[in-house]
């Protein structure tokens, strides 16, 4: 059985990989930190030329008609980069949200404008700073209308159109809901985090007119299913992210010498590095089983995807701190790039909801595997 990518997904892996060397270097999300801006626009508009916010919509929609493996090698780029553009919250959530439950007028209204990227997206699903779940879904939805708070939303600060999650009255059932942010019915108050190259607001719902969409009788299933779905993209980011930490780490053990020696050349160190190598490989493995779970719809995804964000999130958790670690005194300085790594592997892991909350899922899904 052969778990790697094509020659053609090989090859998007090269091309998206040429364009963000040569245009998101470190220096772009230090421009984002140091300055009012909420994403790179310039980065954003690459991805869009290249077509990569319509790599999964279909081509009648005007996507490229790809799929989940395309989206997980794009997904690991972007990591790699620590690219600050909303890539995660318009296309692994938002987009995919779409594709999955949105009506036909719905997916002819929005899907052609988020694959020429017009329109960026994302996915309102938590209210307070406890983990979400079916039952303290607050947000409401009553006769085309949405009342309520989400906090925090991932890119929510400019984002375009949101999917939202709610209860809908009329069934007190978990539905999901498409609305427009810039209605004067919707008031947004952007929220300071620890990585400022990706934007999160607070955005309050008053009235605002909403679309259902089409999820039958799935209620927090199909909240479920798209989380798992992003798990399996986002565990790929940052297993992109977690490499480019050991990369650094690496090349700055063998450049910086202490006592006359390569301090790459001390067990300490060569145990860091290994230990970082170790967690990324276990984590790709877990992240490769997601992926074709994933493009396959097969029977263990949710299996799958919880081992895959729990063993990426600790690997980027990891690499991302003993990066630092590696560097020394100047790995704690603003001047150093460590931060970026640091920065997004910290939000990363608590944008799908906590390691904690993910790793209970895994659990909880062994044991009815065994049981049936």
């Amino acid at each position: 059985m052969n778990f790697d990518f094509s020659e053609d997904q090989k090859l998007l892996k090269e091309q998206v990989s040429k364009f963000l060397s040569d245009n998101c270097s470190l220096d772009v999300a230090r421009d984002i930190l140091e300055s009012d801006k909420c994403y790179s626009e310039e980065v954003w508009r690459g991805l869009v030329e290249l077509g990569l916010t319509g790599t999964a919509i279909p081509e009648e929609y005007g996507g490229l008609g790809l799929g989940a493996l395309e989206l997980c090698v794009v997904a690991e780029e972007l990591g790699r980069a620590a690219a600050p553009v909303p890539f995660s919250s318009s296309v692994y959530l938002g987009t995919e949200a779409i594709v999955k439950y949105g009506t036909n007028s719905q997916k002819e209204k929005w899907l052609p404008k988020l694959s020429s990227g017009e329109l960026i997206s994302t996915f309102a699903l938590p209210e307070t700073n406890s983990e979400p779940t079916e039952k303290n879904i607050k947000t409401t939805f009553s006769n085309g209308k949405i009342n309520g708070k989400k906090l925090p939303v991932a890119d929510g600060s400019y984002a375009d159109i949101a999917i939202v999650v709610v209860k809908n009255t009329d069934n007190d059932d978990i539905a999901l809901a498409i609305t427009e942010l810039a209605s004067e019915n919707v008031k947004r108050k952007q929220i300071s985090t620890l990585d400022p190259s990706r934007d999160h607001a607070e955005i309050i719902f008053e009235n605002s007119e909403a679309e259902i969409m089409d999820i039958g009788d799935e209620g927090w299933g199909a909240v479920d299913t798209i989380l798992n779905s992003a798990a399996v993209l986002m565990a790929f980011e940052q297993i992109g992210g977690a490499e480019a930490s050991l990369n650094m780490a690496k090349e700055y053990a063998l450049d910086r010498y202490a006592f006359g020696r390569q301090i790459g050349s001390y067990q300490a160190i060569k145990h860091k590095l290994a230990d970082m190598y170790v967690k990324i490989e276990l984590a790709r493995s877990n992240s490769y089983y997601g992926a074709m779970m994933l493009n396959d719809g097969g029977a263990d995804l949710k299996i799958a995807a919880a081992a895959s964000r729990v063993a990426a999130t600790d690997a980027y958790n990891y690499a991302a701190q003993e990066s630092i670690q590696t560097h020394g005194g100047i790995g704690f300085t603003w001047e150093a790039d460590t931060q970026f790594f640091y920065r997004r592997s910290q939000v990363l892991g608590l944008a799908l909801g906590s390691s904690i909350t993910w790793k209970n899922k895994l659990v909880n899904q062994l044991e009815e595997k065994n049981i049936s």
